[in-house]
């Protein structure tokens, strides 16, 4: 449904506002959308063209029973492609309107400004329509229920992959071959002379590298070299699949890496496309007669719920407190030093460089830098953070802590790996027998063991041997969970093997 001329020349308006506020972003597309539709939409993560699978389903219906409880409202959609595709409400008021408007308009700066968007995908339109006729021509030609099965098994491990991929370089680079040398003549032997070759090359030395050389070729060959975060593109390698399941874990990959930096930067991208509708309405968009509509409608979508971090709320007042420090010059070696916090409020030395600052910090960033680098203590004091946890004996969550360094230390390990554990693949020949060897990097929070088997039995669907994955279980050392032909199997690694309890088997 196209926009109705009075939204349309808000629209055109807005627009101009946004360039004039600094916002640098793709050419958006305005959709109008009853509830239903935007429900729907929103079950398939803004991509109506998606795949056929029966968990889209299951969101919409879901969906659509809170919306019919009053338990949520989607004002808004906005997908990161080029151009944009924004969905509205229809039933929305004016001024809801004109906010959502201006809060696309900073979604969209964001997607075409922040590095860790730059290597996604802007034409994922189109990549959705052409996922979704690959899995109904596998549909046609193997069946309905063995494609389902599969796919299920894919989406259970879409989050085994390397967030950081973008940035990180894991994988050791091929080194290129070098020209034939004479076997008996090792490559790291000193240039010498005759007489003087036992010396500078003495028979302990040469028998050192030689041992080297022999573990560095044996690392090589090990299956993987090191060890592999991006367990999907394992899969995709060296799982022996057949090419319509190749096909079906090579599109569960590519959309997880898609919808990645989103989830890397909820608060940020957030928070910014609330900064930038704020600057906007507030500024230029917002009538005398809609303010009270407009503070109650903002109030509402930065109101903090106990027990919930709203990226909203949090990403906004960083923002703008990044914006009032580098305006007053409230940073640098000088007021770190300061300890008075009479001298640090009143602090400014109207540098004027705020607008500029958060720009760049939008640019630069995501969730976990973000909040590393300009969570700061006063922040914390100011906006009465804390820490909380369950207390048995009173059967109640109860503040636990107000130090900063203890809640931001909780605050990131929230955001680390999307709160997810980190799983690496380490050998793919575990005893010998071709099984597949995972280890947790354990940080201090145990493995969800029932999800953790559910996920072993479905590495075993597409590896098709047992799978292994090692973790750490609190006061009790290492163990080993297991899935293979006899369903699952447990082992303490730090006890005596007389001492392991007896295997499980699945039900």
């Amino acid at each position: 449904m196209t926009l109705p001329p009075e939204m349309n020349k808000w629209e055109k308006k807005i627009t101009g506002y946004a360039h004039d506020f600094g916002l640098d972003f793709f050419p958006v597309q305005f959709e109008l959308l009853d509830y239903r539709m935007m429900n729907q939409i929103a079950a398939y993560d803004g991509f109506p063209i998606r795949y056929p699978h029966w968990r889209f389903g299951m969101e919409f219906e879901r969906l659509s029973k809170s919306y019919a409880y009053g338990l949520h409202r989607i004002y808004e959609m906005v997908i990161n492609t080029d151009p944009c595709i924004a969905y509205l409400l229809v039933s929305n008021e004016l001024v809801d309107q004109k906010l959502v408007i201006a809060h696309v308009f900073g979604h969209s700066d964001f997607f075409k400004n922040n590095l860790w968007f730059a290597q996604t995908n802007r034409k994922m339109l189109d990549e959705m329509a052409n996922h979704a006729s690959r899995v109904r021509r596998h549909v046609e030609r193997h069946g309905l229920e063995r494609v389902e099965a599969f796919l299920d098994a894919c989406l259970s491990l879409e989050d085994l992959i390397d967030i950081h991929k973008a940035g990180i370089r894991r994988r050791p680079e091929q080194e290129p071959e070098g020209e034939d040398q004479d076997e008996n003549t090792p490559s790291f032997k000193l240039p010498a002379k005759n007489y003087m070759d036992e010396y500078i090359n003495p028979p302990e030395f040469l028998a050192e590298h030689q041992r080297q050389k022999a573990e560095e070729e044996l690392q090589r060959r090990k299956l993987p070299p090191e060890p592999e975060r991006d367990v999907l593109l394992f899969l995709l390698e060296h799982a022996p699949l057949e090419n319509w399941q190749y096909d079906l874990l090579e599109i569960v990959r590519e959309e997880a890496y898609y919808f990645a930096p989103q989830r890397q930067t909820k608060i940020m991208n957030e928070g910014w496309a609330a900064f930038a509708h704020t600057h906007i309405m507030t500024g230029y968009a917002l009538e005398p007669n809609e303010l009270i509509d407009y503070a109650d409608h903002h109030s509402g979508t930065v109101a903090v719920n106990p027990g919930h971090l709203n990226p909203y709320k949090l990403g906004l007042e960083l923002y703008r407190d990044i914006e009032d420090r580098w305006n007053r010059g409230a940073f640098g070696p000088e007021y770190e030093e300061c300890n008075n916090l009479q001298q640090r409020r009143e602090w400014d030395r109207k540098i004027g460089l705020g607008r500029q600052k958060v720009f760049e910090v939008r640019q630069i960033y995501n969730d976990i830098g973000f909040i590393d680098e300009y969570l700061t203590e006063d922040f914390a004091r100011e906006h009465n953070m804390f820490g909380f946890d369950y207390n048995p004996d009173d059967n109640l969550y109860e503040i636990s802590t107000r130090d900063f360094q203890e809640i931001k230390r909780r605050l990131l390990f929230q955001l680390t790996n999307f709160g997810h554990p980190v799983i690496d693949v380490v050998d793919a020949n575990y005893e010998n027998k071709g099984q597949l060897y995972l280890l947790h990097q354990h940080e201090g929070v145990d493995l969800d063991i029932p999800y953790a088997q559910d996920t072993l039995h479905s590495l075993y669907t597409l590896w098709g041997r047992p799978v292994f994955i090692e973790t750490r279980v609190e006061n009790q050392g290492r163990h080993l969970y297991g899935y293979g032909p006899d369903g699952i199997t447990e082992q303490n690694l730090d006890k005596p093997e007389e001492d392991q309890p007896e295997n499980q088997e699945t039900v």
